[in-house]
């Protein structure tokens, strides 16, 4: 195999990653796989397969009756690196309706599913505001509806941050009513208005910035083969795997986890994790979750 990779355009090395993707992934790829993706020549496409086997002259060889090169036993990857994360995240996202098949390299000839995530009203307008006023160090004027009151109100916020609890998309940014930092869930806020600079320091909100490590085990109620299948699962070492989460989101990641109840409410086969200690700064739920609720 040759490794030199030097004076490759963007685009060239792309789509020779590509080739390599399907390659690893799928087991061949041929021309109307690189021409379908990229919108190239058939000519072009024939030029890169060729390029690649240039390149990489082991990894790939022609079968006939397929009419596609197929990944040989040698293979080893130049460009790619693959991540069995990144595979599956694209094939939920094909899922969840935010990637086009067509436009995603993975799944091409593999039938998933998952469960339905209810779509969340977040406005492109609310958004674009929301993001500008994090950029250019700003506090906005929201119309916020929480489930705290019964009617939507006007109030000064400051976002420096997004982030998602795995179902739902905050604004995590200072109250300057209450003079905290909170999540605002972008979802509920219904307008926007005037601008001003900023006044807090994003540095300032020590549960975003600050990281904590949990711990987790499977259920020692569980036999000794379903504690190692758990290990398997959670990609644990000797038993143990540690989850690095902002304070800030800690609630959020013990309820998604199922670690925000007792573990002997529920049967070990269907809690299967508990954690080794809980942190001191844990809370049942974060007083700064404007959104949570």
């Amino acid at each position: 195999m040759v490794s030199k990779r030097t004076d490759l355009r963007w685009g060239v090395e792309r789509r020779l990653e590509f080739i390599e993707f399907r390659l690893y992934w799928e087991g061949h790829v041929n021309r109307s796989d690189l021409t379908g993706t990229f919108g190239i020549s058939a000519q072009q496409a024939s030029s890169d397969l060729n390029r690649y086997l240039g390149m990489a002259t082991s990894n790939m060889a022609y079968d006939k009756s397929a009419k596609a090169y197929v990944r040989t036993d040698s293979f080893k990857p130049l460009f790619l690196k693959p991540d069995a994360g990144r595979y599956l995240a694209q094939l939920k996202s094909i899922g969840d309706g935010l990637l086009d098949r067509h436009d995603a390299w993975a799944g091409a000839s593999l039938d998933f599913a998952s469960p339905p995530t209810p779509a969340r009203g977040v406005k492109s307008e609310i958004l674009r505001e929301v993001i500008a006023a994090i950029r250019r160090r700003e506090a906005l004027e929201i119309r916020y509806q929480s489930l705290s009151r019964p009617e939507p109100m006007w109030r000064s916020i400051e976002p420096h941050a997004l982030g998602f609890d795995g179902f739902r998309w905050h604004a995590r940014a200072l109250c300057t009513i209450e003079s905290v930092f909170k999540d605002f869930l972008l979802s509920r806020i219904l307008d926007t208005r005037s601008t001003r600079p900023a006044a807090a320091d994003p540095a300032t909100d020590t549960d975003w910035n600050e990281l904590i490590t949990l711990r987790i085990c499977p259920h020692p109620a569980l036999s000794p083969n379903q504690r190692r299948v758990i290990e398997l699962d959670y990609g644990m070492d000797d038993g143990v795997a540690e989850i690095s989460v902002r304070r800030a989101f800690l609630y959020y990641t013990l309820k998604r986890l199922g670690l925000d109840t007792d573990p002997e409410a529920r049967k070990p086969e269907d809690q299967q994790i508990v954690l080794l200690a809980l942190p001191t700064t844990a809370e049942k739920k974060s007083k700064n979750a404007e959104g949570a609720a």
